[in-house]
């Protein structure tokens, strides 16, 4: 379990790719922390530590979690969000993201507002009931605030700290990111649709 809070930008230093599987090394101040087996979120996807060094340490990605998120689209140079999974007294500062990332979202707006940006996100029109004004959102594993959801896109406020602090500063329009609807709208809209509401 994740909060959505971006502890730190980690640089992706190589892309290793085995049958369906990519393995990415990662350089990160994590990195001297981190132990085997530990669960990571990249970008909002939940990574297992297969290797690691005092610098950099090695994930691997499947080919369920490149096929429902942007990490195959990722390449050598590129920043990665990092966030270690909460420990049981950790304060719920963000929102309970589960880093199974439900799929992706395209850029479709930036606007800069002088001390704040606005993003705009496109995504399936079927995933349009999980997107709730003033609702949570986590996009590449960072928490944020829906704001002006349509049929198919939503806007979320940028802060000048989480620009500066997560990869919202290289996003560009036509940039894909990973996207986690709040788990329970997800609950909410399954049990909605087994009772036929």
């Amino acid at each position: 379990m994740f909060t959505g809070i971006i502890e730190q930008l980690g640089t992706i230093t190589k892309i290793e790719t085995e049958n369906t599987n990519k393995h990415f090394t990662i350089a990160s101040e994590l990195a001297k922390e981190c132990y085997i087996d530990q669960s990571i979120a990249h970008n909002g996807v939940c990574l297992t530590v297969v290797e690691k060094s005092e610098t950099e340490y090695v994930v691997t990605a499947i080919k369920e979690s490149l096929d429902k998120s942007n990490l195959g689209t990722l390449h050598v140079g590129e920043y990665i969000n990092l966030e270690r999974a909460m420990l049981p007294q950790t304060r719920m500062d963000g929102h309970m993201v589960q880093g199974h990332v439900d799929g992706i979202a395209e850029c479709v707006h930036i606007k800069d507002e002088n001390g704040s940006w606005v993003f705009r996100f496109k995504i399936d029109k079927d995933q349009a009931a999980l997107i709730v004004d003033k609702g949570s959102v986590t996009i590449n594993g960072t928490s944020l605030t829906v704001c002006n959801p349509t049929d198919d896109t939503f806007e979320v406020c940028i802060i000048p700290y989480t620009y500066e602090h997560t990869n919202f500063k290289s996003i560009k329009i036509n940039d894909v990111v990973n996207i986690e609807y709040d788990i329970i709208g997800k609950y909410v809209a399954r049990y909605l649709s087994r009772v036929g509401a």
